[in-house]
């Protein structure tokens, strides 16, 4: 996850410091301009405001969360001009600029604020104050399910339908399409959380007898074989793969080895391996790197190359980092990443691995939304 931090007063930029210091996550400061002078010079991770709004709207674009070290109404109605969708929102949290409480505010499940209050709650001895039913009262919820395996929930309605029912105590039925190519593993980390999942064809996902109809399930399947929303049953929810994008670059004349090797090690940082990634994306300055292009063959994944404009834009969008040095040598400070959130284009994406260096080439991983 890319993450912001927002605080107004000095305690809460120290809080906001210790928060940046102790996550792997990368994590940009956001301090308002009248804290500065009793700060020293801020680093390139900081940034100042005048006004919070005016950092807070394209920040809901630019991060994958937003951590507010403030009073929780500030935040509030702050953030409400914002609001999407559960689907796409980042994962909000708020915290007291003592750090004794942090909240999850919004997208608990999805965006990941659960989790990410947790993490840094535990960084700095606070309690984490979560109110998603179903954690509260210790339950699976099928959404958290499908964030932590990186599927997109289909209709959202549904997420609705069947956390109630395990809140009743109903029980909850999986199946998985097992033409996917990953359903071995889906259904291994499935039993791994409690859940029993059974792999079906394609043609039977979607096929319940009369008793079935009346229980709850949840189906992983494609998204090109979602059926349309009248013919689903009501109490089925749906889950579907996201795209990874492996935005890569890479030294002039890099052999193709030390690309596939990269690959390897940045998806493995995540918990996959190199067979989940559906695209590979650079700058075009890097179409005729023979290492590139021959991963890709050899992966049997498209490679979309990207003009300097349009990575521009992604780096504006997203307030990504940039390398003065690969800037001056190539034209653009930013390759990886930014062809990465390209590739993902008007979807948008959450970023599962920061810009990461090997030996000659750069990685970065992002799942579209």
């Amino acid at each position: 996850m890319r993450l912001a931090a927002f605080a107004l007063t000095p305690k809460a930029y120290e809080l906001a410091k210790t928060f940046q210091r102790s996550l792997d996550n990368p994590m940009t400061v956001y301090v308002s301009e009248k804290v500065v002078p009793v700060v020293a010079r801020p680093a390139a991770e900081i940034k100042t405001f005048a006004k919070l709004a005016d950092v807070v709207a394209p920040a809901f674009a630019a991060y994958d969360g937003l951590v507010f070290i403030m009073a929780a109404g500030i935040v509030v109605r702050t953030i409400a001009p914002f609001l999407q969708d559960k689907l796409k929102d980042p994962a909000i949290v708020v915290f007291d600029e003592r750090g004794q409480h942090g909240i999850s505010l919004l997208s608990g499940h999805i965006g990941g604020a659960n989790v990410l209050t947790q993490q840094l709650c535990q960084a700095v001895g606070a309690a984490p104050v979560i109110t998603t039913a179903t954690d509260v009262n210790q339950c699976q919820a099928p959404d958290a399910l499908a964030a932590k395996l990186c599927l997109r929930p289909w209709p959202k309605v549904r997420i609705r339908t069947l956390n109630t029912a395990v809140l009743e105590g109903q029980p909850v039925h999986w199946r998985i399409d097992k033409t996917l190519p990953h359903s071995v593993f889906y259904k291994r980390q499935l039993e791994q959380a409690g859940q029993t999942a059974e792999l079906c064809v394609t043609s039977q996902c979607l096929q319940f007898t009369a008793e079935e109809k009346d229980e709850h399930w949840v189906v992983i399947i494609s998204e090109p074989d979602l059926p349309a929303l009248p013919d689903l049953p009501a109490n089925v929810l749906c889950l579907t793969p996201r795209r990874l994008i492996a935005g890569v670059g890479c030294r002039r004349g890099t052999p193709a080895a030390l690309v596939m090797g990269a690959l390897d090690m940045a998806c493995r940082m995540i918990g996959r391996d190199r067979s989940f990634i559906d695209g590979l994306a650079s700058t075009v300055v890097k179409s005729h790197e023979a290492g590139i292009v021959f991963a890709a063959d050899s992966l049997a994944r498209p490679i979309h190359f990207y003009d300097h404009e349009e990575m521009q834009a992604m780096i504006d969008k997203y307030q990504l980092e940039e390398s003065d040095f690969v800037k001056e040598n190539i034209g653009i400070g930013n390759v990886c990443e930014a062809a990465a959130y390209c590739c993902v284009g008007e979807q948008g994406g959450r970023l599962a691995l920061r810009k990461t260096k090997f030996e000659k080439v750069t990685v970065a991983l992002v799942w579209e939304k």
